[in-house]
């Protein structure tokens, strides 16, 4: 997990327990006085609390994030009751003060672990479960005041900035067949049908395991409607090749929506892998193995 006290934006807030503490005293008092534990994870945007044994408070680390927590409270109450996993719950939604200049959350203590090949009973059950996730946020009604979030664009709306980070990543990796790979996802047919609900960051860390299987989806400040190969990211970034192609069985796409999945896990990982190689490695070691993986298979 990545050290907390690891500073990952150059302009992002600290956040610490005597901060949280006076914030929680504040705004929520009745929670005063509960144990307070940062949590150690390979999140980038949030700083995380357990507070107690049954809750847990998030904070955005930096400005972008901020929205999140609205965008969180409002949605997620929503979609809870379509979906067969657990979403994280807000109890609570804090205003900026105690110096701290974001709006700030208290949700429900979600048990699990990260999921995984090596945390789960069966890596294609795995794949089963989060596919139909998938397709049962997919078939939540989309509202006109749905939101909007960073990756409901097309994969030539990443190009500049994908190219940008294939040179950032000199060094790192071997640039010619990453670049030739990202330049055969740009000849992919856009998606043509309506936008679909998305999570927008299904990823190791976001996902959580219990008893051995795949039990919650956190994270939700991606949520967006969009092109629904955003969503396939985990092929790559979370599965092995037996159960990635279970996976693809079971949402039953077509060619052109798999291949713009595998160009948004190549693209995603480029561009985050630079970025994170000395802050976070937990997530610099996911964005490898993602690239690891899209090359493996080819486009």
């Amino acid at each position: 997990m990545s050290d907390a006290s690891v500073r990952m934006h150059a302009d992002e807030v600290t956040v610490d327990a005597a901060l949280v503490s006076r914030l929680i005293a504040a705004q929520c008092a009745p929670w005063t006085g509960r144990p307070l534990t940062r949590i150690r994870h390979a999140g980038t945007d949030n700083a995380m609390f357990r507070l107690g044994d049954d809750l847990v408070v998030r904070l955005p680390r930096i400005g972008w994030a901020a929205d999140d927590v609205h965008k969180e409270a409002t949605w997620l109450p929503r979609l809870a009751p379509h979906l067969p996993l657990h979403v994280p719950e807000p109890l609570f939604v804090g205003v900026p003060g105690e110096g701290y200049p974001f709006p700030w959350a208290v949700y429900r203590w979600l048990e699990g672990v990260d999921a995984g090949l090596d945390t789960v009973r069966d890596g294609h059950e795995l794949a089963r479960e989060l596919a139909g996730f998938i397709m049962a946020l997919r078939r939540v009604p989309r509202p006109p005041d749905a939101p909007h979030g960073s990756r409901n664009g097309t994969l030539h709306d990443r190009d500049r900035g994908t190219r940008a980070a294939i040179a950032d990543c000199a060094g790192l990796l071997d640039p010619a067949p990453v670049l030739a790979a990202w330049e055969a996802a740009l000849t992919v047919p856009a998606w043509a049908g309506d936008p679909m609900w998305i999570h927008g960051d299904l990823k190791p860390g976001n996902l959580l395991a219990h008893g051995g299987r795949l039990s919650a989806v956190i994270d939700w400040g991606g949520l967006t409607l969009g092109d629904p190969a955003v969503d396939l990211q985990p092929a790559w970034n979370l599965l092995d090749a037996p159960s990635r192609q279970g996976f693809r069985a079971a949402l039953d796409v077509d060619d052109a929506t798999w291949a713009r999945g595998r160009g948004w896990a190549l693209s995603v990982s480029l561009v985050a892998l630079p970025y994170y190689v000395h802050t976070n490695p937990e997530l610099a070691a996911i964005c490898r193995a993602t690239i690891r993986a899209v090359l493996d298979e080819g486009f």
